[in-house]
């Protein structure tokens, strides 16, 4: 059985980090976190057997195999956005285009969306899953939700409240984050560590997902407790899909942030109507 490709996210990593060699320059560029760089370049690495950078106290170099796989991964991906391009049709003039993250759409957008279209049925919507910041510019959406830093989503953008970063599990498995297996969304300053430092002990997370919205599905199913943006867990919270495992929460430095075309009525209906669910 042929081996399966590693994910294309580490692929974007490793391209960015080795074209400007600083795992913080990719972050910077690509729309993640250092840590979040840093750790699937290590995963793939790990996958393909081999070291890619030798890493220096301030700076990056790339070995022989990593020169040897950068001008193909740059040249495949260059390829891809090409393809992407081609093949995605725009949506018609009449129609409200909302550029998301997959986890915004599952778990905030989509359980209040048809009290959006039965107040408002002549605007058809077309949510498009975005995940890297070109996706965004690319998409030429009438509403964006994007997750990061104020300085990665840039200016004109509201952040979206509440943002602390909850415990949270099902409400079948039994314990507490010091006993129960621990699910840790990477890519973001604030994590698990953050959370037990606060309690003066510390534990590692046995799984690891490269989204909130993940960690929340992996929650739900009773895979462990889930550290989770409060924003993003409302609607799972308040329908019992999961609750609390714990009071204590963390400061989360990136967040989620709504922008929305200001000469557009039907992009300002929709932010309008977004603040509203959040605030309910």
């Amino acid at each position: 059985m042929a081996k399966s490709l590693p994910p294309l996210t580490w692929f974007r990593s490793f391209e960015a980090a080795a074209r400007t060699l600083s795992f913080t320059a990719a972050a910077e560029e690509i729309g993640l976190t250092q840590s979040a760089v840093s750790q699937q370049v290590k995963s793939l690495e790990m996958r393909l057997g081999t070291a890619l950078f030798i890493r220096y106290p301030r700076s990056l170099a790339l070995t022989d195999a990593g020169r040897k796989l950068l001008p193909e991964v740059g040249s495949a991906l260059e390829a891809l956005a090409a393809a992407a391009g081609r093949a995605d049709a725009s949506a018609p003039e009449d129609v409200l285009t909302v550029a998301t993250s997959v986890s915004v759409a599952q778990w905030v957008i989509a359980p209040n969306l048809a009290d959006f279209t039965t107040r408002n049925p002549e605007i058809s919507v077309r949510l498009l899953s975005a995940i890297w910041p070109d996706d965004f510019h690319a998409s030429q959406a009438d509403v964006q939700v994007r997750f990061g830093s104020e300085k990665q989503v840039g200016r004109g953008a509201e952040r979206l409240w509440p943002d602390r970063l909850v415990a949270l599990k099902a409400p079948t498995l039994a314990g507490d984050p010091f006993d129960l297996p621990l699910i840790e969304a990477v890519g973001t300053s604030s994590g698990w560590k953050t959370w037990f430092d606060k309690q003066g002990v510390q534990r590692q997370p046995a799984v690891f997902v490269d989204t909130f919205g993940m960690a929340l599905h992996l929650a739900v199913h009773g895979s462990g407790v889930a550290l989770i943006s409060e924003f993003l867990a409302k609607h799972a919270m308040a329908t019992g899909l999961v609750e609390s495992a714990h009071d204590s929460t963390v400061e989360c430095n990136e967040g989620y942030y709504l922008s929305a075309d200001a000469n557009n009525p039907a992009a300002a209906l929709f932010r309008d109507w977004l603040l509203e669910q959040i605030r309910v």
